[in-house]
Order: C-alpha cells, then sequence, then structure tokens
C-alpha cells in the first residue's frame, strides 16, 4: 500500500510536469483527490463518469488519464463535470492527468513507445508546442513492413493512404490529432506520418504533396503512456496496476 501523496509527487517528477508546457484545457497533475492509501492502480485514456465506475469496480484507487475531466468543448459542460464529480466521490478515486508530458517523454511517452512497438529507431524530434518537442522522427523502413506492423498493432483502427515513397527515409510519428506534424514533414525530409486522427481534405493534401499517412486511432494511439506511467509507479511502490479499456473505435 502506497500513500497517493507519493504516488503523485513520483508521477510529477517522472513526466516533468512542472516544468513542461501544454493546453489550457489539460490540467496536468492530480485533478481530484480521493483515498489517502493506494491498494491500485488504473490507466486509462479518457476521464469519464463510467470509465471512473468501472475502474472502482476493479479495485482501483488511484487512476492515470492522458485526457483529464476539464478539456473546453463538452456539453452541456456543467452537467457533464458535476456527473463526473458525483463519480470520482462515490468510487474514491484519486485522478491523475497527463497529456504533453505524455506524449513527448523520451521513454514512456507515446510516441517513443509506438517506435519501439513498430522496431523502429527514433532519430529526431520535432513539432515543438512552445519549445516542447511533441513528434518524433525514426529511421526509415519499406512501407510494405511498415504497414505489416501497424496492422498488426492496430488491427481494428489502421487506415493508410498511400502516396508517399515506398521506401521511406524517415518516418513522422505523432499520437492523437497529427495534423500539426504535416507541415514540418517536407523541412525534415519525411514523407510518411503514423498518427491518430487526421482532417478529410487530408486525403488530397496526401495526393498533392506525396505523403503517406497512417491514421491509426486517436485512442488507440494514446494508450501506450498511460500505462506506461502506471507500470512505473506499480513498479516503484510494489502495488498492481490495470488499463481500463473503453473499446474507443475513434
Amino acid at each position: 500500500m502506497a500513500s497517493s501523496s507519493e504516488i503523485t509527487r513520483f508521477c510529477d517528477t517522472l513526466t516533468n510536469r512542472k516544468a513542461l508546457p501544454d493546453f489550457p484545457g489539460s490540467r496536468n497533475g492530480v485533478q481530484f483527490k480521493g483515498k489517502t492509501k493506494v491498494k491500485k492502480i488504473g490507466a486509462a485514456v479518457d476521464a469519464g463518469e463510467k470509465v471512473f465506475l468501472q475502474a472502482a469496480q476493479r479495485g482501483v484507487d488511484y487512476l492515470i488519464v492522458h485526457h483529464g475531466m476539464f478539456w473546453p468543448g463538452i456539453a452541456p459542460r456543467r452537467e457533464t463535470q458535476q456527473r463526473r464529480q458525483r463519480a470520482l466521490k462515490k468510487s474514491g478515486l484519486s485522478l491523475y492527468s497527463s497529456h504533453l508530458p505524455l506524449d513527448a517523454h523520451p521513454f514512456i511517452g507515446n510516441n517513443a513507445l509506438i517506435a519501439q512497438d513498430l522496431g523502429l529507431r527514433v532519430v529526431d524530434w520535432f513539432v515543438d508546442f512552445e519549445g516542447l518537442p511533441i513528434a518524433c522522427l525514426s529511421q526509415g523502413i519499406a512501407r510494405k513492413t511498415l504497414e505489416s506492423r501497424l496492422k498488426k498493432s492496430y488491427p481494428s483502427t489502421f487506415k493508410a493512404i498511400r502516396f508517399g515513397s515506398a521506401h521511406p527515409k524517415k518516418i513522422a510519428i505523432l499520437s492523437g490529432s497529427g495534423r500539426s506534424a504535416l507541415s514540418h514533414l517536407r523541412d525534415h525530409g519525411c514523407d510518411t506520418l503514423i498518427t491518430g486522427e487526421l482532417r478529410e481534405e487530408h486525403f488530397n493534401e496526401a495526393q498533392e504533396q506525396g505523403w503517406n499517412l497512417y491514421p491509426c486511432g486517436h485512442y488507440a494511439t494514446e494508450t501506450w503512456g498511460v500505462k506506461a506511467l502506471a507500470a512505473a509507479v506499480a513498479a516503484e511502490f510494489g502495488v498492481p496496476w490495470e488499463f481500463i479499456a473503453t473499446d474507443n473505435p475513434l
């Protein structure tokens, strides 16, 4: 059993939370304080009422998420927040959120772990957000080989738009919403991007720019970081952990 405050300090330090910028709605760090003693860690991509209750049913006391409770655009906002707060109080969960720190981290970040899973060696980082490079570049492999590996890792969400090289020299990786990487590809000698989601017009742009684009699911490409952080906490404090899946197809 560990204390929630000790776990929070560990997460803050490992992710370098206080030193890294992020979008205003992320509010990285503890978003709700629940039980002071923690017997089990949970990991999930998104904060939400059903996720909280499901985690509690599985004995989780401290839940780590990538997308926290306070992103703008939720409607009706007040009612949604109240439902989430009630679910947290009912469950006794502590909630910890880590967004860009878990995209950009060189070891437990989504992008680095996607590269590792695909057997790709990271050679550079790019796409700065207020000085924080959040996307990575790896050495290239044959497109056919890359697609075979992507299909294995993302069997239900894999998509391919093929207008780039059959043997890309570099492969860019940006989990989640990856359109911010597109305007930087040419400057880095890259024509191939693995990401979570793109917009409809990017198909035409791929034709015109000669890109290979692989949108493999926003949710699916952002399971890596929270799992890695939860596993690191579990190893540090000797408690079990579990990933709370929601079967999000988007």
